[in-house]
């Protein structure tokens, strides 16, 4: 079910490493131009293509885009109080850790009378996007809503894709998470779509057009918000869900399957990637993944994942050689299942998972951390979801004449360099009599 590389006794440059790297790319390259394709219809049409859109990917036709809010309290006082309980948990956790994420205004004084203040500015409107296509996420709900919520965003909207079972209405346990959180304006629309709206706006539907888009979902969502940046800001390319596991011989071969299975179920294009210098636990993985995947609900959805390219076992020498391996695929979810785990070795990942109490479902629902996290390489240089997503550090410089005076030859002689003397004259202007 899972092939394997060998890469035992191969070179290990990072270009070999990143050629080595099991990826979906032809999936995403044709996912980026359909995106493109659907935001350009929703940017040209508005609530007519969105509804279209609802008819041909959704099976949805007639239904209220702008869910009234009747929905949204009817969905919360049916919900089934275990699931409340946990969502309320979920809440206060993920709203603790992310206070810790907003940076405290600093001062710093470069002299007497000269001053410069750092603060942190929430945008002030963003548009949730939340998945409803193979699964139901509420846990989305929280993971995006708390966030900006803790960085003081004042207007938070929330689509999720109409669902045919419930009468084209947004799932009703997402509907409920949302009014757990407050969140009142919510729209019933999904994929790329949504992503489009989010950036143009809706006029006939009372959709203001959004500061920042965040949120997980498929390619197609992944990839339209590359179509809208610019435009409006965007979290990273949250796309089909990746884990990539690093083991040795210490690891339990079976949680390690089950780990792997687990991100399998998501979508056929999510990957699973097992990295060890161990040959027998490979073969252990192997045969605990080909037991579980078929006893599981989603046996069908999560044998395509695993034996789709993305998805593999990766034989390599050493522990040093895993280590490279992974910092080059930069996974979005990474778990070291090693005797000796040493996090700050593995500098490129969403988030990183350490032994075998910390699986990647815990950060998907309880952790306290936050599941919306870059995916397709994206950790070498892109950070998951948090508070800050929806802070702009802003500078605020105050000087007083005495303190500009003491800068002023500089000035000028730097703007005599640059050629711009206007530049200068502007601070000499203060000081003539």
């Amino acid at each position: 079910m899972l092939r394997t590389i060998d890469l035992r006794g191969r070179a290990t440059s990072p270009n070999d490493l990143l050629a080595a790297v099991p990826r979906a790319s032809a999936a995403r390259d044709e996912a980026l131009a359909t995106a493109a394709a659907i935001v350009a219809d929703v940017a040209a049409r508005g609530e007519d293509a969105l509804r279209e859109q609802a008819s041909r990917f959704d099976r949805v036709d007639g239904h209220d885009v702008r869910v009234p809010e009747a929905h949204l309290d009817e969905a919360l006082a049916s919900l089934d109080a275990d699931i409340r309980s946990a969502l309320e948990k979920a809440i206060d956790r993920v709203r603790r850790a992310s206070a810790a994420q907003v940076p405290p205004p600093v001062v710093t004084e470069l002299g007497a009378g000269a001053r410069v203040e750092q603060r942190w500015r929430p945008v002030r409107r963003v548009g949730v996007y939340v998945p409803g296509g193979k699964a139901v996420y509420p846990s989305s709900v929280v993971m995006n809503v708390v966030p900006a919520q803790v960085a003081g965003v004042t207007s938070v909207a929330l689509a999720s894709p109409p669902q045919h079972e419930h009468g084209g209405r947004v799932h009703p346990v997402i509907l409920a998470a949302a009014r757990l959180l407050g969140v009142t304006e919510v729209y019933a629309m999904g994929g790329a779509g949504a992503i489009g709206a989010y950036a143009h706006g809706v006029p006939e539907l009372g959709l203001e057009r959004v500061d920042v888009i965040s949120g997980p979902g498929n390619n197609f969502v992944a990839l339209a918000k590359r179509v809208v940046a610019g435009m409006v800001g965007t979290d990273s390319e949250a796309g089909a869900t990746e884990i990539l596991v690093v083991a040795d011989d210490s690891a339990d071969a079976d949680l390690v399957a089950a780990d792997l299975v687990s991100q399998a179920e998501h979508d056929e294009q999510a990957a699973a990637v097992l990295v060890t210098a161990s040959e027998s636990l490979a073969s252990a993985v192997s045969d605990a993944v080909e037991r579980r995947a078929a006893a599981t609900l989603h046996a069908g959805r999560i044998a395509q994942a695993l034996a789709g390219p993305q998805s593999a076992i990766v034989l390599v020498d050493d522990l040093a050689t895993a280590t490279a391996f992974s910092n080059a695929y930069a996974p979005e979810h990474l778990e070291l299942h090693l005797s000796d785990p040493r996090a700050e070795d593995f500098v490129n990942a969403g988030a990183v998972f350490v032994g075998p109490w910390t699986p990647v479902s815990l950060g998907d629902y309880l952790a306290g951390s936050n599941h919306v996290l870059p995916t397709g390489g994206q950790a070498r240089y892109a950070a998951g979801l948090s508070a800050s997503t929806f802070l702009r550090p802003q500078q605020v410089i105050t000087y007083d004449r005495e303190a500009l005076a003491a800068v002023r030859d500089d000035i000028v002689t730097l703007a005599t360099a640059e050629v711009l003397p206007a530049h200068g004259e502007a601070v000499t202007a203060r000081f003539e009599a």
